[in-house]
């Protein structure tokens, strides 16, 4: 049995996976660098063992220290998170070799899948639908033209080892190919180390759905439905919601026997996730297969009501899954977003410092997975995701409601946050319709970086005021010597040397 777990994460994914480990009654061990000494994680694990300088390749991205960890804490397994090593195959690979349990899929899954034209294959093969486009790699430019004069522009030129929208380019005209393909091969070997690239058809109104599914080593797996994230920035999701507004109870069951048969193809184990885009005609096909835990699992966990890290953990532990296809259901909506520390009033610049104030928003269908507190330094180092807020509601107005509750309960001072930019989200009037795709904060980006005009944009000030306001009857009802005094005045206030300044 699996009693003691070490998770190679840092932040918010680590003390929720923690969180999950103390129910089932199993110690954790945290991992931290030269920045993360003083992070939630770090508090919240039963051991944690400093492993390097602040630079993820130096400490997260390290597979032999987290390795010499998990002996010397003498834990049973790896929890891997997401990002980092949670898709090296490497890294699953000598957890089994060091007698180390990796919760998460062997390394062949996660070959097979994480290289892009492979996966598209494999697809091809367990017959689920892919993307028009070419199934090997592209060998030089003549050969690229010749393959999208085929396929016909638009085009999608990405690379093999993509992710996170790293060695994509679109072409809209033959002009472009040859620059899109320079582009893509050059960016795609910088950030993965292979320059192989494919070309798919472009899907001109493109919805991003996905379908959570849980595999174990018995050969049993089952789907949870799906995810919308057709949300996203730069290639990045910022809001996911499910069900999907897009979808019908038809489609919703061959693109779940879709999922279940991909997962299948590789001999998948643990929990993946199976990515599909999809046309206004409901038209799908397969896009990639996340081999992790997604950063928006709360919302399908909320959903349908069972705890994917559990499922994880007994699913590495060797045991049956004790879920059914036939009785899995989803109940209300949920709707997930991404509070990160950045200025989207500044091209969305990342916003590192200190959390002088935090109110984390409460309430009925109201979950907060983060990991800052009043006095945390956010770092420089890692990506600036501060906390996920996930809400649920009967109906999917009732849950963006109660998100723009939750969303206005939320106040965090010190840093720039993308807190407003989310609020504007909800108020625009293609989101609040459902009838939005990809290109959704593109299309409506005017609307979205206009600041609101409310109260709320003066909030920083009100609390300095009314701080201000409280000092000076404190000194009011305690008289001091004059010297000593803090004046009746703001403006003396703000001259004096030793008070607390704000």
């Amino acid at each position: 049995m699996i009693n003691k777990v070490l998770i190679a994460n840092r932040g918010e994914i680590a003390v929720r996976v923690m969180r999950s480990c103390r129910e089932l009654g199993i110690k954790s061990v945290a991992v931290y660098s030269e920045a993360d000494r003083k992070s939630m994680h770090v508090r919240y694990a039963d051991e944690a063992y400093f492993i390097g300088p602040s630079p993820s390749n130096e400490s997260y991205l390290v597979i032999d220290k987290i390795i010499e960890v998990a002996k010397k804490s003498k834990a049973d397994a790896i929890h891997p998170g997401y990002g980092f090593l949670s898709e090296n195959a490497e890294f699953s690979d000598r957890c089994k070799k060091e007698g180390i349990i990796f919760i998460g899929p062997s390394a062949y899954a996660i070959n097979t899948m994480g290289d892009k034209i492979t996966a598209r294959q494999t697809m091809l093969k367990a017959g689920v639908p892919v993307v028009p486009g070419t199934t090997e790699a592209l060998k030089d430019t003549k050969e690229a033209i010749e393959v999208i004069n085929e396929i016909g522009i638009p085009v999608m030129v990405k690379a093999s080892a993509g992710g996170g929208g790293k060695g994509m380019r679109l072409v809209k005209d033959t002009s472009e190919i040859e620059s899109a393909l320079n582009a893509a091969k050059s960016e795609a070997m910088a950030a993965f180390g292979d320059d192989a690239i494919y070309v798919e058809k472009y899907i001109e109104s493109p919805h991003h759905i996905e379908f959570q599914v849980l595999a174990d080593r018995h050969g049993n797996v089952i789907h949870l439905f799906e995810r919308e994230c057709s949300v996203q920035r730069r290639h990045q999701k910022v809001i996911e919601e499910t069900p999907s507004p897009l979808m019908t109870p038809k489609v919703r069951e061959e693109m779940g026997k879709h999922a279940v048969a991909a997962a299948k193809a590789v001999d998948y184990e643990g929990a993946g996730t199976i990515e599909f885009i999809v046309d206004d005609d409901l038209n799908y096909y397969f896009l990639e297969m996340n081999t992790r835990l997604q950063v928006e699992h709360p919302i399908t966990e909320r959903v349908v009501g069972v705890d994917l890290v559990k499922e994880q953990i007994n699913i590495a532990d060797g045991k049956k899954l004790r879920l059914k296809q036939e009785e899995l259901y989803q109940s209300g909506h949920a709707i997930e977003c991404r509070i990160y520390a950045e200025d989207p009033d500044n091209n969305f610049m990342p916003s590192p410092g200190v959390i002088k104030h935090i109110t984390e928003p409460l309430g009925l269908g109201v979950r907060h997975d983060g990991y800052v507190y009043e006095g945390y330094d956010i770092p420089m180092f890692y990506d600036p995701l501060i906390s996920k807020l996930i809400v649920w509601g009967n109906t999917r107005d009732e849950a963006i409601a109660r998100l723009k509750r939750a969303l206005y309960n939320y106040k965090i001072t010190g840093v720039k946050t993308s807190i407003k930019f989310l609020e504007r989200i909800l108020d625009c009037s293609e989101f609040v319709g459902g009838n939005y795709n990809t290109h959704f904060i593109e299309k409506n980006y005017d609307f979205l970086m206009k600041k609101k005009k409310s109260i709320g944009e003066y909030e920083d000030v009100a609390v300095i005021t009314a701080f201000v306001d409280y000092l000076d009857k404190v000194a009011k009802l305690q008289p001091q010597k004059p010297t000593q005094s803090l004046g009746n005045n703001w403006k003396d206030f703000g001259r004096k040397k030793n008070v607390l300044r704000l």
